[in-house]
């Protein structure tokens, strides 16, 4: 039996360390880990590694629940793709694994708590947000790109889509920026 790790942080400045070395005392044998959100699977590329490599009788690890991800139909999706394969899913905070009876609803269980704490962590930055925006202190994110410098590529003729893509933005932020002022010709 293969155990594999995996630790994950939502943003750059969070430590993996405590998870890395929890993951190591419960005896992984290999750990992945990654800085991505965890309100969905999108973009998690270490964790795809590690459904992609387990086979029937390894063991999936992580420290706690919610770092395997917030929503409750993505964990139970992946608890489901893990049995299907004959491997199981361990926590370790609390200790639950999948591989008794009880474990599946244990792990639906906190799956649902850690989707309600993702939604309490939405509705408090909602609040702040809106008490922010009261106050005249909110107005909303910088823009990464300045509007001229789009409105000056759509003047030379570039597509849209080509102008997000080179420039790194949505092409919804191109529209934008086109529509806030009258076209410059330069």
């Amino acid at each position: 039996m293969t155990r594999l790790g995996y630790a994950r942080v939502s943003t750059p400045g969070q430590d993996l360390e405590v998870q890395v070395v929890k993951l190591k005392d419960a005896g992984c044998d290999v750990i992945r880990s990654e800085i991505a959100s965890g309100s969905s699977l999108a973009g998690r590329t270490e964790l795809e590694t590690i459904m992609e490599f387990l086979r029937a009788g390894d063991e999936l690890i992580v420290h706690r629940l919610d770092r395997l991800g917030r929503s409750t139909r993505d964990v139970l999706n992946l608890v489901h793709e893990l049995e299907t394969k004959g491997a199981s899913l361990r926590v370790l905070e609390p200790e639950v694994t999948t591989a008794g009876d009880m474990g599946r609803l244990v792990v639906t269980v906190l799956g649902m708590v850690a989707d309600m704490e993702l939604q309490f962590i939405r509705d408090r930055q909602r609040a702040g947000i809106e008490a922010a925006k009261e106050k005249g202190v909110y107005k909303g994110r910088r823009k990464s790109v300045d509007d001229i410098e789009i409105r000056r590529l759509a003047a030379n003729g570039i597509p849209k889509a080509q102008i997000a893509r080179d420039l790194g933005i949505s092409r919804m932020s191109v529209y934008r920026a086109l529509q806030s002022a009258p076209e410059v010709r330069l």
